[in-house]
């Protein structure tokens, strides 16, 4: 019975020890990671989730080729955030989409079918911020007297020289098969200059 009891005794005192290593890796283990992650400046910026950023169709500066080009705008300069033409006519612009020639800009017409484009072509839709009319003749302005809401913006190769093609939208509404307030004002043509 005695040797019973100092085997149990041995035992009890052999899990006791045991048990205490058992508790010291709670003590040196790294704390929980933060509920919310934080932000490593070390990571890349292409590792970040973004939003696509929306490419211009063309930038550059372009000479008037159709008589609503010459009297809207005369030559013209097209920027990123700025559309301006060399008659004073301004447009402060964002980008709001690309979208293809077929796509309606009102329940039954087309941009393939009002800027003579392909159905394929893409069309770059700015939406015209604040407007600068022409400084000579303001009535020459795009939609006249009305405020113009979008441009609609496409490049078509002729050879080796830019055609842009540019169509005034009236109405605030987004330009889409569902808009009931935008109409089409004029359609601009422009081409690139010759390289100096």
């Amino acid at each position: 019975m005695l040797a019973l009891s100092v085997v149990l005794f041995a035992g009890c005192s052999r899990s006791g020890p045991a048990a205490a290593p058992a508790t010291q890796p709670e003590a040196n283990t790294a704390p929980a990671p933060p509920a919310i992650p934080q932000h490593d400046p070390a990571t890349a910026p292409v590792e970040r989730a973004a939003p696509p950023t929306l490419q211009a169709v063309v930038l550059g500066e372009f000479a008037a080729s159709n008589p609503a080009a010459e009297s809207a705008t005369g030559a013209l300069t097209i920027e990123d955030g700025e559309i301006i033409g060399a008659n004073g006519a301004k447009f402060t612009t964002e980008r709001v989409a690309l979208v293809n020639g077929d796509d309606q800009y009102t329940a039954d017409a087309r941009f393939a079918d009002a800027m003579m484009i392909e159905p394929r072509q893409q069309v770059e839709l700015r939406h015209v911020v604040e407007e600068t009319p022409p400084t000579d003749a303001p009535g020459n302005a795009f939609c006249g007297t009305l405020k113009t809401g979008h441009l609609a913006i496409a490049k078509v190769m002729d050879g080796d020289v830019e055609q842009v093609k540019v169509l005034a939208l009236s109405g605030q509404g987004l330009p889409a098969a569902s808009a009931t307030d935008v109409s089409a004002c004029a359609m601009a043509e422009y081409r690139s200059l010759p390289k100096k």
